[in-house]
């Protein structure tokens, strides 16, 4: 299970009703920030859940709209949240700006006791625990470096309680072994083995985030199968040519490639402030019919299978206003 929370969705600049681009992703007992626009740390005090835990920002590209806000973020951590350490991933081009702003603007010798770890990433696996893992690939976007995300739980065998209380095996470390891939062995001398209590392998919980880029098979190759794709929507598809010189995509080509790769869930997000949310959903929803778009602070869980609910006790239906 992954959590979602949308702390800014707007593209470029921000809007009346939009932050500029900030997500947090929940998962297990860590929090990643991924970009941080300008004013995300106050959507991180808005959105209730706070700077506890969070240890690991994900950058998808160097452009300010996407990195400002680290330097206030940063600063704030430093000094009053009493989180000692900040693990900032990205590609090189990426940490080189983010290490000016930091270092040449807003830490100096007497702020060096915080550690911030700047961990220049490629294609692959960037960060694992033994209950998920986070992967980078490709983006295809203006100027080097750029990056979108997947996050994915491990595979693993459901245990049949069921069928364990048929062969009578006792609740507790026996049954753990079993999970674990171990052999147990019985207190009337019976053998049983993982096979007899674990069901077929399943997959993980699947979630994607593009980060700004076109619509092309890196991201169709990363989001096959996902529960949830996040992808940008920056353009309509009037503008399509557009959207391709300044290397974003449109509401119709995201939807489009959310069919092809087969995910079950799609949420678009960083929004030119030129159209208004009836336009956006409506162009996506000729290609997708459940896409949906985000606003800021929408907080969403994501379950194996494509289970999607918003946790948001106040959902918000699309209205006809500009974005």
């Amino acid at each position: 299970m992954f959590e979602v929370v949308f702390l800014g969705t707007s593209a470029a600049a921000p809007s009346i009703h939009r932050n500029l681009s900030g997500h947090m992703i929940l998962a297990a007992d860590q929090r990643f920030l991924l970009d941080c626009g300008e004013g995300t740390q106050r959507q991180i005090l808005r959105s209730g859940i706070g700077f506890k835990r969070l240890h690991h920002v994900l950058l998808t590209h160097a452009h300010l709209d996407h990195i400002l806000g680290l330097g206030g973020l940063v600063s704030t951590l430093s000094r009053w949240e009493g989180i000692e350490s900040l693990a900032i991933f990205g590609g090189k081009h990426t940490l080189n700006r983010v290490e000016r702003l930091i270092y040449g603007v807003v830490l100096d010798a007497a702020r060096s006791d915080f550690d911030i770890r700047l961990i220049d990433i490629g294609p692959g696996v960037i960060w694992e625990s033994s209950k998920f893992q986070v992967r980078a690939f490709p983006a295809r976007h203006r100027g080097r470096s750029n990056f979108g995300y997947i996050f994915e739980e491990r595979s693993f065998r459901p245990f049949l309680v069921d069928r364990a209380e048929e062969l009578s095996v006792p609740a507790g470390p026996e049954r753990r072994q079993l999970v674990l891939g171990n052999r147990i062995t019985l207190v009337d001398g019976r053998t049983i083995a993982p096979d007899d209590v674990l069901g077929p392998v399943e997959k993980g919980t699947k979630v994607v985030f593009g980060g700004d880029g076109e619509s092309n098979d890196d991201l169709l190759h990363a989001a096959s199968g996902a529960d949830l794709l996040i992808s940008e929507a920056t353009f309509l598809e009037e503008e399509a040519e557009e959207a391709r010189n300044f290397g974003h995509t449109t509401a119709k080509r995201a939807a489009r490639l959310a069919k092809q790769a087969e995910v079950k869930n799609l949420i678009l997000t960083h929004f030119s402030r030129r159209y208004r949310e009836r336009e956006i959903l409506a162009e996506a929803r000729n290609e997708f019919p459940q896409a949906r778009l985000a606003r800021d602070l929408d907080h969403y869980v994501i379950k194996r299978g494509g289970k999607m609910t918003q946790k948001k006790k106040d959902a918000k239906e699309i209205h006809d206003r500009s974005i």
